[in-house]
Parts: structure tokens; C-alpha cells; sequence
């Protein structure tokens, strides 16, 4: 039996170009889900097609249903994948033209039936369920794939910056197209196209990228639990539990600190006795989030294989802790804000860089515990317990502000005649429970996660060399798996007749 004062073994490295494709493999779902399950298509059906907010909302109601229940479901049946390609590979290289062909489908207006809500209703319905159902199944193939590929932190770490630095598009393009809407959406004899090239290209990506990694071929043969007892070993595993805690920190703050950028800067921009910079108050909270992410992304690079994942994560917890105290609290002084954005600016390089490092390791744990891998199960379960987290953040936050004073029925006429909250207008309150509104809550949640992480057990010396002999059990599966192939196929050529 082996024991953890075993000689380390030594994993080899991931291939670059495999990081590469599968970091642009990750961002080009990221890009089609961003339109296809986002503002877009809220818009389309809203704003171009008519159909009522009512409708709308049911219809997003009985999708974040199916959106949560789907990925355990998947998770599930891609752990017992028996194709020869891997259990992951065949989702994702076939699954990619099928969700592609579902999001071109989701920009055909059909006029005749405009204001139709009944049938729009249906589909939109359709179109989400479609094409959700075969995302789920690409995306997650593809969020678990770095640990397919490799075992130990090290071996790992360039897989999650390829999929930071690419995350350029998952971000960054839908967030400058939905600054575009009403004007993409005016001409839709040319809008449909466009949204058709985005499908294909993205499409095209990530079909070529199954061609430059690959994953062991042993997992699918070992022996996997039912789904109900896959999701209890879930909840058993102890880890898990506590990364859940952090995990579902990010997702909260990530929806919720959107939710605020709007009203803060409209009511605050031009309150120069408190520093204010007017128009440019934004673009100088920006450039400090994203300094505050780029050098801490750097320092955890450097600090992982020094102190670990786990301390990384609590550095992180906790100066994005002090950074949302401080802009709840104090966010009004425009330096104060500045500080605070910094701050969130590291817990955001967390959350991109520690938080995949954290969950790879728990699902190495159970590895350890039960002898197989069962990522998809574990991404599955994540997801049914963090995806309710963006709409919750949603709620918390209008709640929030409308126990502060804010009325959205206080109005005016924006400069195209278009009726819009006036938030200059707003009461005093208001301006001043916004920031209360925008972080309290996050801080709240990051003290839990930084308390979860002083009892999270995986780090250290011991689990460092228990990460190393599986490495080692996983060569040595794979080279005993390649040798059985090997022997099968020259069995079979010796047993055919020549011609």
C-alpha cells in the first residue's frame, strides 16, 4: 500500500498548445452563452420581437429551473462515458457545431408573428432549453478538462492563465455589444448574419481545438457509484462543502458588483467635494480593478508553489473583505472607491486563477478517497448549488436599494426621448445606501469564505505528496491502459488472415 512519505513523482508538463486551445475553447462558449443565455437575447425578445415582460419572465423562471437540475444530470452520464476518445473529448468536439447551430437559431426573427406572445413565448422557451442543454454539456467537458490533463497544481496553473488571458473575448465582446444593442438590433436583415458568423466561428474554435488535447483513456473504465450516491459522496466530502462556500462568494459578487456600476456612477460622478472625477470616474475605478487584478494575479503565480493555493486564498478573501467594507462604508469619497475597487480588483484574480485550483484539488480528494475521478459529477453538483447565486445576488441588491430610498418611478427624458430612472434625482438616502446596497453583503460573504478556508484541509507538506502519487497512479494507469491497447491490436492482426 502506498504511503504519502512515497518519493514524489514527477508529472509531466502540459503541452502549451494544449493550454492554448483549451483556454480558446473555454472563452468562445463563455462568448456564445454570454448572448444566446444574457442581455441579447432578453433584448431581442423584448425590445425587436414584443413580446411581454411578463412572458419574458416566466420563461426565464422555467429555464434557471432546467439550468440548475441539468448539469448533475450531465455530470452524471459524462463520468460514465465508455467512447474511445475519453469521456470529455466527444461532448465537446461534437457537441460544439450542434450548440453552434442552436445559437444561430436563436437570432431568426420570424415577423409575422411580432407581438405574438404566445408563440414567441414558446420560442424563446425552445431556444433556451436547446441550447442550454447542449452548452451544459460543452462547457462543463471543457471547465473540467484541466483535471483530466493533469493532477498537480503546477502542472495545471498554465491551462487557468490561457483561460484568464482569452477571457478577453468571454468578457470583453458582449460587454461592448451590449452597449450596442439598440443600434446592432435596428437593421435585422444584418443582425441575424452577424449572430450566424458568431455561432460559426466560435463554433469552428472550439471543434478544431479537441485535435490538441487529449485525456487518459483509463477513467472510463473504472467503476462509478449511482447518481443519487454521487451526489451524497459529494456532500460528504467535507472539502467541498467548505470550497462551496467560496465558490458561491465569487458567483454572488461577480453578478452583484455589476448591479452597481450604473446607479453609483450616475448618482456620485460629479460630487467633486467628495473627489469625484465626473466622466471619468469610471474609466479611473476600472484601471484601478483591473491594476488590483493584474499585479495580484502575478503575486499568486509566484506565491502558489511558495505558500500553496489555500493561503493564496486567503489573502485574497480577506483583502477583497476589507476592500467591499470599505467601499460599503465609505464609498462615497471617490479615493475610498478607488481602494476598494483595487482590492476587488485581487479577489476577481482569485476567483479566475485560485478558485479552479481550490475545486481541483477537492475532486482530487475524492479521488484519493474512492479511487476515480468524477469530475462531471463535481462540476455538476457546483453548479446546482452556485448558479441560484446571480439571481439572488439580483435580488438582494434591488431589496437592498429600495429599503435606501430608491425610486424607480422618479424619472426623465434621456437626450433620444426615451424615459430613464433618474438617478440625479434620487433622495439622498438613496445615494448614500447604494454602496451599502453594492458590497456589504459581498464583504459579509467574504468573511465566511476566509473563515472556510482556515478549515479547509487540503494544503500543506502531506497533501502536496499525496497530489504527487497520484500523479503517479495516473501514469501508471495510463501506461498499463496504453499497453492493453497495444496487446489487443497486435492480437487481432495476428489473428487475421492475410489475403
Amino acid at each position: 500500500m502506498e504511503s504519502v512519505s512515497e518519493k514524489p513523482a514527477h508529472e509531466k508538463k502540459v503541452k502549451t498548445s494544449a493550454a492554448v486551445w483549451l483556454g480558446l475553447a473555454n472563452s468562445m462558449t463563455g462568448v456564445l452563452a454570454a448572448f444566446a443565455e444574457g442581455t441579447a437575447v432578453t433584448y431581442f425578445y423584448q425590445n425587436v420581437m414584443g413580446l411581454d415582460n411578463n412572458f419574458i419572465g416566466v420563461a426565464w423562471i422555467l429555464f434557471g429551473i432546467w439550468n440548475a437540475i441539468n448539469d448533475p444530470i450531465y455530470g452524471y452520464i459524462a463520468d460514465r462515458g465508455k467512447h474511445h476518445l475519453g469521456r470529455r473529448i466527444p461532448w465537446i468536439r461534437y457537441g460544439a457545431p450542434v450548440m453552434a447551430l442552436f445559437f444561430i437559431l436563436s437570432w431568426i426573427p420570424f415577423p409575422a408573428m411580432a407581438g405574438n406572445n404566445w408563440f414567441l413565448f414558446f420560442q424563446m422557451i425552445l431556444m433556451l432549453f436547446l441550447f442550454d442543454t447542449v452548452y451544459t454539456a460543452v462547457a462543463s467537458a471543457i471547465y473540467v478538462m484541466p483535471y483530466e490533463m493533469a493532477v498537480t497544481s503546477k502542472a495545471r496553473s498554465p491551462i487557468f492563465l490561457w483561460n484568464i488571458a482569452f477571457s478577453v473575448f468571454s468578457y470583453g465582446v458582449p460587454m461592448v455589444v451590449n452597449g450596442q444593442l439598440k443600434t446592432l438590433f435596428a437593421n435585422m436583415s444584418v443582425f441575424p448574419w452577424i449572430m450566424a458568423g458568431v455561432g460559426a466561428v466560435c463554433g469552428i474554435i472550439i471543434f478544431v481545438s479537441t485535435f490538441f488535447y487529449h485525456e487518459n483513456g483509463y477513467v472510463k473504465d473504472e467503476a462509478q457509484p449511482k447518481f443519487w450516491d454521487s451526489i451524497k459522496e459529494c456532500f460528504k466530502n467535507s472539502s467541498f462543502l467548505l470550497f462551496e462556500v467560496i465558490s458561491w462568494m465569487v458567483i454572488y459578487a461577480m453578478a452583484v458588483l455589476m448591479d452597481g456600476l450604473t446607479p453609483a456612477f450616475e448618482m456620485w460622478s460629479n460630487a467633486a467635494e467628495y473627489g469625484w472625477v465626473g466622466a471619468n470616474s469610471q474609466l479611473y475605478a476600472y484601471l484601478a480593478l483591473g491594476t488590483g487584478l493584474i499585479l495580484s494575479l502575478i503575486a499568486f503565480v509566484f506565491l502558489k508553489d511558495k505558500i500553496g493555493a489555500r493561503n493564496c486564498t486567503l489573502i485574497m478573501t480577506g483583502l477583497m473583505g476589507a476592500g467591499c467594507f470599505l467601499g460599503a462604508f465609505a464609498g462615497k469619497y471617490f479615493i475610498a472607491l478607488l481602494i476598494a475597487f483595487f482590492l476587488i480588483g485581487v479577489g476577481l484574480s482569485g476567483g479566475l486563477y485560485l478558485i479552479p485550483m481550490i475545486n481541483g484539488d477537492v475532486i482530487d480528494q475524492d479521488e484519493w478517497k474512492n479511487g476515480a475521478r468524477r469530475e462531471g459529477m463535481y462540476a455538476g453538483t457546483n453548479s446546482l448549488i452556485t448558479k441560484p447565486a446571480s439571481a439572488i445576488a439580483n435580488a438582494v441588491f434591488v431589496w437592498m436599494f429600495g429599503f435606501y430610498g430608491y425610486d424607480q418611478n422618479i424619472t426623465t427624458t434621456d437626450a433620444n426621448g426615451n424615459t430613464v430612472v433618474d438617478y440625479a434625482a434620487q433622495p439622498q438616502s438613496a445615494k448614500d445606501g447604494v454602496f451599502m446596497s453594492w458590497m456589504l453583503i459581498v464583504a459579509i460573504l467574504c468573511v465566511l469564505s476566509f473563515i472556510a478556508m482556515i478549515f479547509y484541509p487540503l494544503h500543506g507538506k502531506e497533501w502536496d505528496e499525496r497530489k504527487n502519487i497520484l500523479a503517479k497512479r495516473h501514469a501508471d494507469k495510463e501506461a498499463a491502459y496504453e499497453q492493453q491497447i497495444l496487446a489487443k491490436e497486435a492480437t487481432s492482426s495476428a489473428s487475421t488472415p492475410e489475403k
